[in-house]
Parts: structure tokens; sequence; C-alpha cells
């Protein structure tokens, strides 16, 4: 089962969840369009803090596909994270960022909000190397970090029907992953907003490593 815990945003923190041995270390990089996005050099300076077999994941909430593919190559992570919404960011767009990055693993989010998740998550068949399963609300331009939780029954058919690795996200957090993890049989589960501290987006240790213990706990034998 995998793990992966986003905003890493420290050398400190992305050193401490590294070594709890979190799969995916998710770090939100951009240039300020959207709060919390962390510049080149700051991001950089976090991914090399990950102690590997951890792996840096750079989140990308812009869908300015030059902008991921100069910023994708000078950080050169081991998954490029897309979370613009689905109408900004198009199954083809992400053909095109894979044939700009070739041989990079890209992780695609999937609003899941009804019987249309299903479908936005077919277009990217043979495209994405990995699916993320989030909450999403209509009017925003990225989708989750909401801290909720949606519908893990679509989510349970997209997992059913896909050919890549799919990771389930959204409201996730320490008291609730193992009976996400039994609901939806998941490859992987994400966690943000309750892996925080109470009031702020930096990370609780505590709360990480209890997820990541439960969710290593309830995968299936």
């Amino acid at each position: 089962m995998l793990t992966q815990v986003y905003e890493i945003s420290t050398a400190e923190e992305a050193s401490a969840v590294s070594a709890m041995g979190v799969d995916h270390i998710g770090v939100l990089v951009g240039d300020g369009r959207f709060p919390r996005e962390l510049p080149i050099s700051a991001a950089s300076n976090v991914g090399a803090a990950i102690v590997p077999p951890s792996k840096f994941s750079a989140l990308f909430l812009s869908s300015d596909l030059s902008l991921i593919a100069s910023w994708a190559r000078e950080l050169n992570p081991a998954i490029v994270h897309l979370g613009a919404s689905a109408e900004l960011l198009s199954p083809q767009d992400v053909a095109s960022l894979k044939h700009m990055l070739p041989g990079t693993v890209v992780m695609r989010s999937v609003p899941v909000f009804g019987e249309e998740s299903v479908a936005i998550a077919r277009s990217y068949v043979g495209i994405a190397d990995f699916l993320l399963l989030d909450s999403y609300r209509a009017t925003d331009k990225q989708i989750g970090a909401l801290g909720v939780t949606h519908d893990w029954g679509i989510s349970r058919r997209i997992v059913d029907l896909a050919p890549v690795p799919v990771v389930l996200a959204g409201g996730l957090g320490p008291d609730n992953v193992a009976e996400a993890i039994r609901t939806v049989r998941p490859a992987g589960v994400d966690s943000k907003t309750r892996t925080d501290q109470d009031g702020s987006h930096a990370k609780d240790l505590d709360r990480v490593r209890r997820f990541h213990e439960a969710a290593r706990a309830a995968a299936p034998s």
C-alpha cells in the first residue's frame, strides 16, 4: 500500500516524513498564482532533503504546460503530479506534456463528484501513469485540498476499471484511512489536510506517522 503525504514545505519536514517510510513526498510548486506554492529554489531544497526510497512528487496546480515542463526539468522529481481542474488540463494536454518530458512519470488528479468522474478517469487511460482520486468543488481551478471525503463507491468503480495504479485522496487521515482502503482497495492513499497541525499547513508528524502505519496495517494481504 503506497502512502503519499502533501504539502511538505520544508527540508526538515521532508527528511522526517521520508524517514518514516512514506512512499511519495508531495511538494506544491508554482509561481504564486495559488496559495502556498513554493518557488523553484525552495522546492528544490525540499526535494533534496527527501531520503530514498521515498520519492519526490511535484504537484502543479497550474495548467501552463510550458511552466510545468520547464520547472519539471529543473526540479527533476520522480513524479510530476497535475492537479489543475479537468476543464483546464485535458487528456490531450497531458499527452503533450509527456511528449515534452519523455520518460517522466505523471500522476493526474481526477475529481470525484458524480458519474462523470468515471468518464474523466477513463479519458486518461494510456496517458497517465497514476490516477489520484480527490474531492472537488465546481468553482475551483484545482482538484483537492478540501479536507473532505467523497463518494467512495465511485472511487471503487474507477479502481476496478483503471489499468494503472490509483491513489485515493480526499479527507483521509489516521482515523479513516483503514476504512477507505477496505472500501476502495486503491494502490495507495494520500493525506494532506488531516495530517496538518491544527490551524496550520505545517505537518503534524505524529499524525503523519499514524496515517502511514494505519495504511500499511490495512493493506490487503
